[in-house]
């Protein structure tokens, strides 16, 4: 989880580095306020994108573990079984 917010750290400052070169460029204000407003969709999308990804990540996990408990559980329950077949 730690990358994840490595990867959202330097997203962020790229995301306000492209807004101050947007800022100080020597266009329009019209031009300028669309760059920006299609630079922040941009970074919205990709940190949306991110989170999807981390959270995906999570649930494989999650879904890894479950499974596995459930293996564990049925070797157990078939171990007792097998202790009271034999006693």
């Amino acid at each position: 989880m730690n990358t994840g917010k490595l990867l959202l750290g330097i997203a962020a400052g790229i995301a306000a580095g492209a807004i101050l070169g947007v800022l100080f460029a020597p266009d329009k204000g019209s031009v300028t306020r669309r760059k920006i407003s299609k630079k922040g969709e941009d970074y919205k999308d990709a940190v949306k994108d991110k989170i999807n990804e981390i959270l995906d990540e999570i649930s494989d996990k999650f879904e890894k573990a479950k499974d596995d408990i459930s293996d564990l559980a049925d070797k157990a329950k078939a171990k007792a079984e097998k202790t009271d077949q034999e006693a």
